[in-house]
């Protein structure tokens, strides 16, 4: 009755509410007939709604402190059990069905071929309908896994072979760490009996090629997260054309598009198509088409489509009115005439590695958490939402139940290192000092299109006299691996993936926290502010945080200078060749107290601006678009 009340309550406005979180059931899984009762007695639907509710009570006494399961699926034919514990995800009996469907089977591989495809069918038919999702799928994985596992050895005493859809590479190209959205696809495209050939993350040109060659593989997958692997997919391609491969080539990853694919991608590697893939829910009916007889219709479309992609964006590119950097200059953002710089209550680099994961779980912010599992909702209506409600709130559960379990055996470490210094701007740049001795210089872009309010750069949030300027490294993947390798140990991708997902979501809720300590008690500009999460999450607090490698400062190099800075070995945290930072679940940037300042994007900037970058800082104009290409 709770349940079903809270379920048509909430729907109808009520946003607070004081329950017993163990005794609320999932609206979905009420019975019909109990909860059609419950219903009538709650909205008064007949005379006689009282009578049939206690009437059906008998049938539920002495259920009401502990759910009991419901096993009447355990009545059905072994095959319809394993298809039921896939589609449900339910890992506890597959062990001893599996067992009992192989001796019940002409041989081992007939179990595979049979209830078990006949199962992962059932899920994926739901979830290219949207009728499960990514969560659920992946808990099908896990059950599906377990159950070949139990069937291997005898699969391979009978020496026959598991037929599979199709053989794919996947990687994570060369400086990039970054693997959930990868996981993720491996996981969709293994449940519909396809061959992964998972290389894990920083991999190199020489070992995707080479592997691609040994195992005979019908298509490569890359993926990668941060800007500087959108060259190294590139080298891959132009790689793959001399070497004359003639397999489809699959892009995914955060910041690659359809747009970078047609326009960089494309002409490197013409033996055979490149295809973008936006996420995992697509990936299944794609990797088909590319596999199946009308591959070459679809070769045909997507040739077209990319070419008129690649033909749109470079009329875009020459209709962008952009100015000489001499006039960006002129046009840069002034300080307010009586801005006066607030002096910190702890200068120099402070070390904080004794933050207690409950401290920061209220400063999580859970919409990117439902999006990096495909479902697109804010945070908590998504809750509310007909299609992803009930699956978001399992979800949720779940993730809540693994930061308990984080919090009481210690599988996560948190860390950070922040750092403030006396600063002043010269021109485009930012000169840190200490003691009265400069330690360095801190180089940004400015934005070249016209504008009609201001060119920004982000030195003109620091004065030309005396100011400041802060740092921080935030990590919460210290000791996530030993974890990580029990459930790749028990092959469990579901726990697996959702460990990796809340360690990026603590990250930067610790990043969140930090900033707030800065602005209260170690610089102390924002002593007086006092937001709820919410408040912080819209960034209403004053002054900003950017990071190297995004919008408002794209240059990931300028990590080297910050990592020094604040001297990251202090906490474990390192960069790769690629500037992507290790852990994985690591956040870094800059603190501007500016009470004005805002997050802008550089966007295109003309070779004059290059050059000039490259002059500052010590570069070439080749080795500076090495890491800006995609920005310019």
């Amino acid at each position: 009755m709770h349940s079903a009340f809270l379920f048509h309550a909430i729907k109808n406005g009520m946003d607070m509410g004081i329950v017993n979180a163990g005794m609320i059931e999932v609206y979905s899984d009420i019975p019909s007939d109990l909860l059609n009762a419950v219903e009538d007695v709650i909205f008064n639907n007949h005379s006689l709604s009282t009578e049939k509710l206690l009437e059906l009570a008998e049938m539920y006494k002495g259920k009401g402190k502990q759910k009991v399961e419901d096993l009447s699926w355990r009545e059905k034919s072994v095959g319809k059990r394993l298809e039921y514990s896939l589609v449900k995800g339910i890992v506890k009996y597959i062990e001893d069905d599996t067992e009992e469907a192989r001796t019940n089977a002409k041989k081992p591989l007939d179990v595979i071929e049979g209830p078990l495809m006949n199962g992962m069918n059932i899920v994926g038919d739901l979830f290219g309908s949207g009728k499960m999702f990514l969560p659920q799928v992946v808990k099908s994985a896990r059950v599906m896994k377990k159950s070949v596992a139990y069937l291997t050895p005898y699969i391979e005493n009978d020496k026959t072979q598991i037929k599979k859809s199709g053989k794919i590479l996947m990687a994570t190209v060369k400086g990039d760490v970054h693997d959930i959205g990868k996981n993720i696809v491996s996981v969709v495209l293994s449940c519909n009996n396809f061959e992964i050939i998972d290389l894990g993350v920083m991999v190199s040109c020489e070992k995707i090629l080479s592997a691609a060659k040994n195992h005979n593989v019908d298509m490569i997958g890359l993926s990668g997260l941060i800007t500087p692997s959108l060259d190294e997919m590139s080298f891959v391609a132009e790689q793959m054309q001399l070497n004359n491969f003639n397999i489809p080539l699959i892009i995914g990853g955060a910041t690659t598009s359809k747009v970078h694919t047609a326009v960089k991608l494309m002409d490197k590697y013409t033996n055979n198509m490149i295809v973008h893939i936006l996420d995992a829910s697509k990936s299944v009916n794609i990797c088909n088409t590319i596999l199946g007889p009308n591959v070459e219709d679809f070769k045909r479309d997507l040739k077209q489509e990319y070419t008129d992609i690649k033909k749109n964006y470079l009329n875009r590119l020459k209709s962008k009115d952009l100015i000489s950097l001499e006039d960006a200059r002129k046009n840069s953002f002034k300080l307010s005439a009586n801005y006066q710089s607030v002096e910190p209550n702890t200068l120099g680099v402070s070390l904080y590695d004794e933050i207690s994961v409950a401290s920061v779980v209220p400063y999580i912010d859970w919409t990117p958490f439902f999006i990096s599992w495909e479902m697109r909702g804010k945070f908590p209506k998504i809750f509310d939402d007909e299609k992803y409600g009930v699956e978001a709130k399992k979800l949720y559960d779940d993730a809540n139940q693994m930061i308990q379990k984080i919090i009481n055996h210690d599988w996560v470490i948190l860390k950070s290192l922040v750092g403030i210094w006396n600063a002043r701007s010269v021109g485009d740049d930012v000169e840190v000092y200490q003691n009265g001795h400069k330690i360095e210089t801190l180089n940004f872009l400015r934005q070249q299109s016209r504008k009609k309010n201001y060119n920004m750069c982000l030195s003109d949030y620091i004065s030309k006299e005396n100011d400041y300027i802060g740092a921080f490294i935030c990590t919460a993947g210290i000791g996530i691996d030993k974890k990580l390798q029990e459930f790749d140990n028990q092959l469990d991708d579901y726990n697996s993936i959702l460990l990796k997902s809340i360690a990026d979501r603590l990250a930067e809720a610790l990043t969140e926290y930090m900033h707030e300590k800065v602005r209260k008690e170690i610089w102390g500009y924002g002593k007086n502010e006092n937001f709820n999460n919410e408040e912080l999450i819209k960034e209403n607090y004053k002054g900003i945080r950017p990071a190297p490698g995004y919008t408002a400062c794209p240059d990931h190099t300028e990590k080297l200078k910050l990592f020094l800075l604040l001297g990251s070995e202090k906490i474990g945290v390192d960069l790769t060749e690629n500037m992507a930072m290790t852990p994985n679940a690591t956040v870094c940037g800059y603190y501007f107290s500016y009470p004005e300042s805002k997050y802008f994007t550089v966007g295109k900037v003309l070779d004059d601006q290059i050059n000039d970058y490259a002059k500052r800082k010590n570069m070439t104009s080749k080795e500076v678009n090495q890491w800006l290409r995609t920005n310019i």
